[in-house]
């Protein structure tokens, strides 16, 4: 029997399809989701780089505690770093990046392989991404220095590629933002804003002359070398915001290098750490943080409160999912003080590309009611929320409905 040019087998009363077949091309998905087992019902044996494929699954997403065959679903990669690193290479030939960086993340989820992670020889065969700095800085301490070094050279690639993406629009965004917010109103020619010039002097209008004649100019503040704005980024390093921890590290870094920007980060469990004097290298504030532990944020926004020296130039950006493990009226006292004070108080649930955060929906809902809102963020949308923190106007919340 011939299907679409291929040669059927009626080894153990299945058969081997050509996969331009579409009917055939479904079960042979299928056969790959269900893994073969005896009652899967697809009829579709597999072979060559399918069947390899296959076993790649088999070892991670099995049942049972028997190493893998290729031909069973029983879960395992063995306990040695070689196995996992010809399953790594393995996964890197078969998927696309994407998913092998998901497949990455369910194998140290599914079968504790964290402390592999530990050995240099595994660190150079993963495929480096966020969630996996993640993972490496909360074993940062259990690190040996033989592996330390490999470590931040896989942190040290992530955050250059992360600068390389978030930086120049993060720079351009702001500078705009720093630009406006210093209008002036006699500015030289070239410093005019002509359209919030036109927009102020609407009322002047001569329908003769089809003109505008503005009898008040509104320009942008000439630029300086003084600081304009003091952002303050309070971040939680609690083990669920890791994600949160490396971009706001880069954003971080990002920020510091302008000079009209003073940026403090500080990062806190239930104790607080001011790193703001490592900005100029991201990495090393990355593996200045400790991930774990529990959530004092009281303690941390009264720590930020006490380094504001002028409120109406400040935005506090407190990153953290809001499990508060401190006096919780306090907290939302210091909020109401410093947002009566004059600072722009911005609450991200999370900066991540994970999704909706887990959180603690009455201390969120106790802060929108204070005037400060708290919504998750992408690392796309910080330009934009950042820029509307600086201009004092409505931060741009996305819908969540």
């Amino acid at each position: 029997m011939t299907v679409s040019g291929a040669t059927a087998s009626g080894t153990s009363g299945t058969e081997e399809y050509d996969v331009r077949d579409p009917a055939q091309e479904r079960l042979r998905r299928w056969r790959l989701v269900l893994g073969g087992d005896a009652a899967e019902g697809t009829g579709c044996a597999l072979s060559g780089r399918d069947a390899a494929m296959d076993g790649t699954l088999t070892a991670l997403y099995g049942s049972g505690d028997k190493p893998r065959t290729g031909r069973e679903r029983s879960a395992g990669l063995g306990a040695s770093a070689p196995s996992v690193a010809r399953w790594l290479g393995d996964i890197r030939t078969y998927f696309r990046s994407s998913v092998v960086q998901v497949m990455q993340r369910d194998a140290i989820d599914r079968l504790g392989l964290s402390t592999l992670l530990l050995e240099p020889e595994m660190l150079e065969a993963v495929e480096a991404d966020v969630h996996l700095v993640g993972t490496l800085l909360s074993l940062n301490k259990a690190m040996p220095e033989t592996t330390k070094e490999t470590a931040r050279a896989v942190v040290r690639k992530v955050v250059e590629d992360l600068e390389k993406r978030l930086a120049t629009r993060t720079r351009a965004t702001l500078t705009g933002a720093l630009d406006r917010s210093a209008r002036v109103n006699r500015p030289r020619h070239q410093d005019i804003d002509w359209n919030r010039t036109i927009a102020a002097n609407l009322k002047h209008y001569l329908p003769e002359y089809r003109t505008v004649v503005p009898e008040r100019l509104i320009g942008y503040g000439r630029a300086s070398q003084s600081v304009k704005k003091e952002v303050v980024l309070c971040i939680d390093q609690s083990g669920s915001m890791a994600a949160s921890v490396v971009y706001a590290s880069v954003f971080g870094a990002v920020l510091a290098s302008m000079r009209s920007i003073s940026t403090r980060l500080v990062v806190f469990d239930t104790a607080v750490v001011d790193l703001t004097d490592q900005l100029d290298d991201p990495v090393d504030v990355l593996f200045g943080t400790q991930l774990g532990g529990g959530t004092d944020i009281n303690r941390a926004l009264a720590y930020c409160q006490s380094q504001i020296t002028r409120p109406a130039e400040t935005v506090v950006v407190l990153i953290s999912d809001l499990y508060e493990g401190g006096i919780r009226d306090e907290m939302l006292k210091r909020v109401a003080a410093m947002k009566a004070s004059g600072v722009q108080f911005v609450t991200l649930l999370a900066l991540s590309d994970e999704g909706a955060p887990a959180y603690d929906r009455e201390h969120a809902a106790a802060l929108a009611s204070l005037g400060a809102p708290a919504f998750a963020c992408t690392p796309d949308l910080f330009p934009e929320v950042m820029a509307a923190a600086v201009e004092k106007r409505p931060l741009p919340i996305p819908d969540t409905a």
